[in-house]
């Protein structure tokens, strides 16, 4: 469901979403709004399946069904959207392109251990990945996704060793020009940094700021957050500090860079959740001046699209519209989504014979039809839950007689 919060309104009670998308078949666990494109949403479930949606008319944009055999654990996209990465229950990291329905990387066992894997794009395209190293160790790696495939075009690729040990390769790229590449194979696919920090069992979530290239990691059933910045040169990953409190939590959010004080130099906000409660916790630098902080607030992403959910679609990419955060954000007006769903009798082709109709019974004519499709409807979905309940009902039969012969 996708529910509209009012920006100048002080309070209202929200009962309805302005719209529900339905298309999984089981728990949805994962949403990630597109970062350039309008009202493009993207769901992952139980199901294994990835939905994209164009929110704006209800529809479906994409389905990806057969990336993963398993369940998916996260998503994220890249910074102008084009490419997901995905972590999986089979220990796999992809990178997805998903108007092509195509992996075009992936890296098995990124992380050697036994618990989830997560993973996120930094600014300039490379991958940060949290997971467990075979001694149930949490680790952070940094990740050069060109070293998962030597060249991304789909033409076959040769390799000949130098007498060094290093390994030349010709192939193509993705625009389908010839390149050739020069590999050292005792890095050839190695994470670009590896960080280790304890032995909690608890999954590490990355949250990254790509205007300040710092990560912050929370894990589930901590009390703390640590927090690193990435940077081009080595070791490339370096610690900066802990944030720690006394009551662990259960989940975590991020505010978005425009949603910070700036006249505070708050430089990030988390929402930790607690069983009862959610509780904010704001980080900020301590600066002297009362003046705006540029070097703090470099021009950030704004919420306004690049691209239509259809031009999106049809291939084009571009970069985040930035917003400059001197004055402080100010959200415009009038930018409530409207959804307009598509007419689904427009697309359908008249059936039986044709014959002339006056302009007054027309509507009429729609009327029925949809009634009657809406009936359908009705009538397949009490099937459905029929349907659920006796497989409900089997299941159990079935448990009491496996306990039985225990």
């Amino acid at each position: 469901m996708v529910w509209q919060i009012p920006d100048y309104t002080p309070m209202r009670n929200i009962t309805e979403p302005i719209i529900t998308l339905e298309g999984h078949s089981k728990r949805v666990g994962i949403l990630s709004w597109h970062p350039t494109a309008r009202n493009v949403l993207l769901s992952a479930g139980g199901d294994n399946v990835i939905i994209i949606w164009n929110v704006g008319t209800g529809e479906v944009l994409l389905s990806l069904d057969d990336m993963h055999p398993d369940v998916i654990h996260s998503v994220c996209w890249n910074s102008n959207g084009s490419l997901l990465a995905t972590t999986c229950k089979d220990k796999t990291l992809r990178i997805i392109d998903p108007r092509k329905g195509q992996v075009v990387a992936e890296r098995a066992r990124p992380h050697e251990g036994a618990r989830p894997l997560r993973a996120v794009f930094t600014a300039d395209g490379k991958l940060l990945s949290t997971g467990f190293s075979r001694m149930s160790e949490r680790q952070l790696a940094l990740w050069d996704p060109e070293r998962f495939a030597a060249h991304e075009g789909m033409r076959p690729m040769r390799a000949v060793f130098t007498r060094q040990g290093h390994i030349f390769t010709t192939g193509f790229t993705r625009m389908s020009q010839r390149e050739l590449g020069l590999w050292d194979p005792n890095n050839f696919e190695e994470p670009v940094a590896l960080q280790e920090m304890d032995t909690s069992n608890g999954v590490l979530l990355p949250f990254y700021d790509p205007d300040s290239s710092i990560v912050y990691l929370c894990g589930k059933g901590d009390s703390s957050i640590r927090y690193f910045e990435i940077t081009d040169e080595p070791p490339f990953v370096h610690y900066l500090n802990t944030f720690s409190s006394k009551e662990p939590q259960r989940g975590m959010g991020f505010m978005p860079k425009r949603g910070l004080d700036v006249s505070k130099c708050e430089i990030a906000r988390f929402y930790k959740l607690h069983e009862r409660k959610c509780e904010p916790i704001i980080m900020t630098v301590p600066r002297k001046s009362d003046l705006f902080q540029d070097d703090l607030y470099p021009d950030t992403p704004g919420p306004e699209p690049a691209l239509e959910a259809d031009e999106w679609l049809a291939g084009q990419d571009a970069e985040p519209v930035l917003i400059s955060l001197r004055d402080g954000y100010v959200p415009p007006k009038h930018r409530e989504l409207r959804v307009t769903k598509r007419n689904i009798l427009d697309a359908r082709p008249p059936s039986g014979p044709r014959r002339s109709q006056s302009a007054s019974d027309a509507p009429l004519s729609q009327q029925h039809t949809l009634e009657t499709l809406l009936e359908e409807i009705k009538a397949l979905r009490e099937r459905v839950q029929a349907q659920e309940q006796r497989i409900t009902a089997l299941e159990n039969m079935l448990c009491e007689l496996v306990d039985g012969t225990d």
